[in-house]
């Protein structure tokens, strides 16, 4: 062998060697990341699902925060994609379906049999229910509060101020139930342009007891416990901490417009096949049922409802009992009007 066959070999010998040192590094290499909103909703979902997630899969989950889908938007456009799995309410899966930043999920990919069909979405599997109810205080209101929408804006029976979200999504469906127009009919009346205005009219028609119009879901609890109001729209998880801390507030299921979680894949994402099993260990019924340990959140499964501690499901949305009684919040509705109804409504909170 020439001493060029022998430098040859030596380095191909080298390489070969470096290969197969870095190759198990690579093959093991079995992650994801995840986004979502931090604080003790993130918090939940590592304690019930990440976790065990890992614990059971082997595959490691790193954790971000703020996916807002301008930073979703970025990434998708660059062809610079950190984020595997992220998740939002369904305004947002809805506004980033249409642009085009997460990836559809056939039955294939996840199955969903198992979910309630109100919350199914091609674009998004559901990670649970939230509602936005009304909550009250009880120094206020020590011998019953408000149960009703129409209680809620029944400034005479009710007195004192109130506050309500600074975005129109949950209110001007809670104006029409308010104003009596049945479950059934809130979305074909929203459609008409005498029904937004019924709708607007009913707000303006309280907003001089609104002492606030929040943006964030603090916020309402905040002014309940400080008594800055005496009744607020706003989520139940938000009321429940306050509850569990102490803070005079009750809250009413006698009606609700019920709110979907959920959890997409961004499109492009590097890890797609561990997103694929992740989402499709969130909604296992065991799964689903483990979460709500840690957030006043309801399953997306009713499957689940068996499995959870009854003195819990007390503080859930989900039940049976509450979701008869709860309008669901039609996202095809809000993708299509939530521009111009966001416009109007701002207008209503002025003038």
């Amino acid at each position: 062998m020439t001493g060029l066959h022998i430098r040859v070999f030596g380095a191909v010998a080298v390489m070969a060697s470096v290969l197969s040192a870095a190759l198990p590094l690579y093959a093991n290499a079995d992650e994801l990341t995840f986004a979502s909103w931090g604080g003790a909703y993130q918090d939940g979902i590592r304690a019930a699902w990440i976790k065990p997630f890992t614990g059971e899969t082997g595959t490691q989950v790193i954790e971000d925060t703020n996916p807002t889908i301008a930073r979703v938007k970025a990434m998708v456009d660059t062809h610079k994609v950190e984020w595997d799995v992220v998740t939002a309410g369904g305004a947002s899966l809805m506004q980033g379906a249409r642009s085009g930043l997460f990836e559809k999920i056939t039955p294939e990919m996840v199955d969903q049999g198992n979910v309630l069909a109100q919350a199914r979405n091609d674009y998004g599997v559901p990670s649970e229910i939230f509602s936005t109810v009304i909550g009250y205080s009880t120094k206020a209101f020590p011998n019953g509060g408000p149960k009703t929408f129409a209680d809620f804006w029944d400034v005479k029976k009710f007195p004192g101020k109130r506050t309500l979200p600074n975005k129109p999504d949950t209110v001007l469906e809670a104006a029409l139930l308010a104003d009596g127009v049945a479950p059934g009919e809130v979305y074909k009346t929203l459609d008409t342009p005498a029904g937004m205005t019924r709708a607007l009219n009913k707000i303006r028609q309280i907003r001089p007891d609104v002492a606030m119009w929040w943006s964030s879901g603090a916020q309402p609890v905040q002014a309940l416990g400080s008594g800055e109001v005496v009744m607020a729209l706003g989520w139940n998880g938000r009321f429940q901490s306050g509850i569990d801390d102490g803070l005079p507030i009750a809250m009413s299921w006698d009606q609700s417009v019920a709110q979907v979680g959920y959890f997409m894949i961004v499109k492009g994402a590097p890890n797609k096949a561990q997103a694929i099993k992740f989402l499709n260990y969130i909604i296992k019924p065991e799964v689903q049922a483990r979460f709500s340990q840690y957030v006043a959140y309801g399953p997306v499964t009713p499957q689940s409802i068996p499995l959870i501690d009854p003195a819990r499901l007390g503080r859930l949305p989900s039940t049976p009992e509450r979701l008869a009684n709860a309008l669901f919040l039609n996202l095809d509705w809000w993708a299509a009007h939530s521009l111009a109804a966001g416009e109007a409504y701002g207008t209503a909170m002025q003038n």
